[in-house]
């Protein structure tokens, strides 16, 4: 089994909750819009960190992290974005790859807004995990937890960090 803590949008912000709700997984997953090395040096201090890039971020998180991560963990394949739509409403430039890759677990951030959805037609679950920083139009800065464990899901937990 293996513990996944999921932010985005953190725009550069570091709250030191991210550490505390993050030390007891096993990975962090950032999907995207980190703002800053800083913040992403920090994350990958407490877990090994996973990220995508977003769109407001520069050129040495951009060398750093990829646009679209594709891997698996345990017997879930994922597909990580940070401009990827919601079930019906994909982004035109991930939709291919969803519809080729087929991932069990989709995950992409940008909107602000935290969303579990699961997709029937692809069978597959897609998680925004909000905004965990204070820039933007969000009302509340938001982060997830869950395992994975063979090819479940599972555990799903949402951390309400406060007002932005």
């Amino acid at each position: 089994m293996v513990k996944i803590g999921l932010l985005s949008d953190t725009h550069g912000y570091w709250d030191d909750r991210y550490k505390e709700y993050f030390s007891s997984c096993d990975e962090i997953w950032h999907a995207g819009d980190i703002g800053s090395v800083e913040v992403a040096v920090r994350l990958s201090n407490v877990k090994p960190l996973r990220a995508v890039c977003g769109n407001i971020d520069g050129q040495p998180l951009r060398s750093q992290y990829p646009l679209v991560a594709h891997f698996s963990i345990e017997d879930v394949p994922v597909l990580m974005t940070h401009i990827g739509g919601y079930p019906g409403r994909y982004e035109p430039a991930i939709r291919k790859d969803l519809y080729a890759m087929r991932p069990k677990l989709f995950i992409a951030g940008h909107s602000h807004i935290l969303k579990v959805i699961f997709d029937q037609h692809l069978n597959c679950l897609h998680m925004n995990p909000g905004a965990a920083g204070k820039s933007g139009f969000h009302q509340v800065r938001t982060l997830l937890r869950f395992s994975i464990e063979g090819a479940k899901i599972k555990d799903l937990e949402v951390i309400e960090l406060g007002l932005r």
